[in-house]
C-alpha cells in the first residue's frame, strides 16, 4: 500500500521540489546581487547585515565565500534550477531512468557537502550567521535527504527486494531525519555563537 501511495502522489514531491528550488534560487540570487553591490559601491551595507552576529558581509568577502575562485552564490543560482525542473517535469507526468536520478543525487551530494562545509566555516571561523546563507541551508537539507531516499523507496532506482523494503521504511521517517539535521546544526551554532541570546535581544528590541 505504501509503495502504491508513493507512486500515485508524485505531485507532493513535485511541489516540494519546485518550492525548495525557488526559495533556494531566490536566496542565492539575493546573495549574488548583494555581493555585486558591495563590489560596485564601496561602503555599501548589504540588506542581510543586521548585527555583528547576524550578517552576510564577512561571509561574502571571505575566501570561503569564493572557494572556487568566484562567488559561491553562482552555484546556487545555477543549481537550484534543477529541483524546479524536476518538479515541473513530474507534474507533466515525465519519468526519469535510474541513472538520471543517480546523477541528480550526485548534484545534491555536492550541494550538501558545500552547505555543511560553509556552515562549519561560518560558525567556527567567521563567527557569523548569514541570513540568506541560512535560507539556502534550510532548503538544501530536505532536498538532500528526500532525494537520497525517495528514488529507492518508489522504485525509480531499482533495488533487490530487501533493499527496497529498507528504503520504503526509511522514507516514512525522512522528515524526522531532516528535523534531527536541523537540531544538530542549531545545537552546534548555539554552543559556539549563542544565537538564542541574539534572538532574544532582537525580540526584546522589537
Amino acid at each position: 500500500m505504501h509503495d502504491a501511495q508513493l507512486s500515485r502522489r508524485p505531485w507532493a514531491f513535485a511541489v516540494f521540489s519546485i518550492l525548495a528550488g525557488i526559495i533556494g534560487w531566490y536566496a542565492s540570487f539575493e546573495l549574488l546581487t548583494e555581493r555585486i553591490k558591495t563590489l560596485a559601491k564601496p561602503g555599501y551595507v548589504p540588506n542581510c547585515d543586521f548585527s555583528v552576529l547576524v550578517t552576510c558581509g564577512p561571509n561574502m568577502s571571505s575566501w570561503q565565500g569564493s572557494v572556487f575562485g568566484f562567488t559561491n552564490t553562482i552555484f546556487g543560482v545555477a543549481m537550484f534550477v534543477a529541483p524546479v525542473f524536476v518538479g515541473v517535469a513530474l507534474l507533466a507526468r515525465a519519468r526519469f531512468d535510474g541513472w538520471w536520478w543517480m546523477l541528480y543525487q550526485l548534484g545534491n551530494l555536492f550541494g550538501i557537502i558545500l552547505v555543511f562545509w560553509l556552515f562549519s566555516q561560518s560558525v567556527f571561523v567567521l563567527h557569523t550567521l548569514c541570513p540568506w546563507c541560512m535560507v539556502v541551508w534550510t532548503v538544501m537539507i530536505p532536498l538532500w535527504w528526500v532525494n537520497l531516499i525517495r528514488p529507492y523507496a518508489v522504485g525509480d532506482i531499482p533495488l533487490p527486494p530487501r533493499g527496497h523494503a529498507f528504503f520504503t521504511r526509511l522514507h516514512s521517517w525522512v522528515w524526522v531525519l531532516i528535523a534531527l539535521n536541523y537540531l544538530v546544526l542549531a545545537f552546534i551554532a548555539q554552543l559556539k555563537l549563542d544565537w538564542v541570546s541574539e534572538l532574544m535581544r532582537f525580540l526584546g528590541a522589537a
